[in-house]
């Protein structure tokens, strides 16, 4: 590898900052799947709940030999109109967030940069038809808002507070450059998980990063959608898992860890129960209880056994 492909390869990560963000499980994530795509020399890699893309971009960066095809898909409209952009249209996207981060920067005080950002916020909020200028909006709100949070009201409306962060890095042009070259050769869906099971195949990797089940009543990230994601739903993908399994393709699924001892069988544990589901330690920096974040149990739950079997 050349050193400007290698340099370039670096810049392979997440352009934004996400709730629940696999950054802190990639290694946990790694040992799991990386034996499997050895396995299988070659595969479709599926992510339907892709947040910032950390496990995307991680096997982009380091195993994309492996990687025959990447389908990736959300339920949130505004984050996959930004992935589409980021694929076909970085520049248009570069010049508009530069002119933002520009504009931010020009402001001194501290209530004037705060003015500019619930300014671009509310712009953000009634926009509707120009989608670059929409992914710009959002890529400067997520690098500026309170600990890089995406959360919506019940009208979908983004409604996180200002961040107060004084050099945020609003316009990465080396990273947005980077993922846009490594996507591709990457589908990109909008709509509910349900409907990437038709790309399901023997030879497919899934990795499943969905709304996490709250541990208690202050731990809810799962207003990404104003739809929500209930018990209801994490029982809807436990089916959608089931089909998976029923196909012969391999899934990793991320969860929180809500049982409180040990001892106790938990909502997953139980849902989970014909498969595999390892305890792993993460630290989570998103709180808006900074006395909250720090290192926590997390669930990787899998069908470990199908891709041991050999393939027909």
């Amino acid at each position: 590898m050349v050193a400007g492909t290698k340099e370039k390869n670096i810049q392979v990560k997440p352009f934004l900052k996400w709730a629940g963000g696999k950054t802190q499980l990639l290694g946990a994530i790694e040992h799991k799947i990386i034996p499997y795509l050895k396995a299988r020399g070659e595969v479709i890699y599926l992510e339907p709940f892709i947040g910032s893309g950390a496990v995307l971009f991680f096997l982009l960066r380091n195993y994309r030999q492996y990687i025959k095809q990447a389908i990736i898909s959300d339920i949130n409209p505004d984050l996959i109109n930004l992935y589409k952009i980021i694929r076909d249209q970085p520049q248009a996207l570069i010049e508009q967030l530069s002119a933002l981060s520009e504009t931010y920067f020009s402001y001194a005080a501290e209530a004037e940069r705060k003015a500019y950002f619930y300014a671009v916020r509310a712009a953000f909020n009634q926009l509707q038809e120009d989608a670059v200028k929409k992914s710009a909006l959002l890529l400067f709100l997520n690098k500026t808002c309170f600990n890089g949070l995406y959360r919506v009201n019940a009208k979908g409306e983004f409604n996180v507070p200002f961040g107060r962060y004084k050099k945020p890095n609003i316009c990465n042009k080396e990273v947005i450059l980077a993922d846009s070259e490594a996507l591709q050769h990457t589908e990109i869906l909008l709509g509910d998980f349900t409907q990437t099971a038709a790309f399901v195949e023997e030879n497919t990797l899934v990795y499943l990063d969905p709304p996490y089940k709250p541990i208690n009543n202050t731990s809810s990230f799962n207003t990404y959608a104003k739809e929500g994601f209930y018990d209801e739903d994490q029982i809807r993908l436990k089916t959608f898992c089931d089909a998976i399994q029923a196909t012969g393709a391999y899934f990793v699924l991320s969860n929180s860890d809500t049982a409180i001892s040990p001892a106790e069988v938990s909502f997953f544990d139980a849902l989970y129960q014909e498969y595999t589901v390892d305890r792993v330690k993460a630290k989570r920096a998103i709180n808006s209880n900074g006395q909250a974040r720090g290192e926590i149990s997390e669930l990787l739950i899998s069908n470990d056994a199908v891709w041991q079997v050999p393939v027909s």
